[in-house]
């Protein structure tokens, strides 16, 4: 039987790793369990690009429909929640745009449970929100999703888990090894200290990449909270990426 180490245990670990890593998490972070268990321990295996194109997505404007950037008018009726406007730039290493570029989000409702069979969290779902949307960058790299503010939930790493509210975000590029998946986080949330998947990342300024902005003059009057993230993904600056994908 697997006893779970206590939050003050994590604690106490997260906190002897802060500065052991750097800008990227780490693969091998003891506090996130999961990780020692599934973290390369062999080099990459060499792969046939050409191989992989045959196999690799093509994607246009005709395969995303606009209306799949707000995820609160999929379904016949309103979602509940807070309704919050994510918006943001993709750019390069030298703050270029990246236009066209697809960009996928999926989260939890607000009540912090996924569509998804594996999720038993205890927790309502929502019939009018399935929690997944995409677009396409604009010409000068902006995206934008309509959404509910997903909700926290347990996730069993240790006794009493939770993981802050957060959204992944996938971006594509023109074939399946340029993609690429992160999160992002909403501002103040007091689990930031007690998540080992966010203290994965132990360079303060690089983990500060993760939290999106409140934005006032994005807010719309009486409907919606905005919030500004850009995403970088080349150079000293870039986002801090997802080891591995998490639900």
């Amino acid at each position: 039987m697997t006893t779970l180490p206590t939050q003050a245990a994590i604690s106490d670990e997260i906190e002897e790793l802060r500065f052991t890593s750097g800008p990227q998490p780490r693969l091998d972070y003891p506090p996130y369990r999961s990780s020692r268990l599934r973290h390369p321990t062999r080099a990459p295996e060499v792969a046939d690009p050409e191989g992989v194109e045959l196999w690799a997505p093509c994607f246009g404007h005709a395969d995303v429909d606009d209306t799949e950037a707000d995820l609160t008018m999929r379904h016949p009726g309103e979602p509940i929640g807070e309704r919050v406007v994510v918006t943001g730039r993709v750019l390069d290493g030298e703050g270029r745009p990246v236009a066209h570029q697809l960009v996928e989000v999926w989260q939890a409702n607000a009540a912090g449970r996924y569509r998804h069979q594996r999720d038993r969290h205890p927790a309502p779902l929502d019939p009018n929100f399935t929690g997944a949307g995409r677009c396409l960058t604009g010409a000068d790299g902006s995206y934008r999703f309509v959404t509910i503010k997903p909700g926290p939930y347990p996730w069993r790493n240790h006794l009493n888990a939770w993981r802050p509210a957060h959204i992944h975000f996938s971006l594509f590029g023109t074939d399946f090894t340029q993609r690429l998946v992160t999160q992002m986080y909403f501002p103040g949330d007091p689990l930031f200290g007690l998540d080992p998947i966010y203290q994965s990342i132990t360079d303060p300024k690089a983990r500060e990449m993760l939290v999106a902005t409140y934005d006032h003059d994005l807010t719309a009057p009486e409907f919606s909270l905005g919030y500004r993230w850009d995403i970088v993904l080349t150079g000293g600056h870039r986002t801090p990426l997802d080891t591995e994908e998490t639900p």
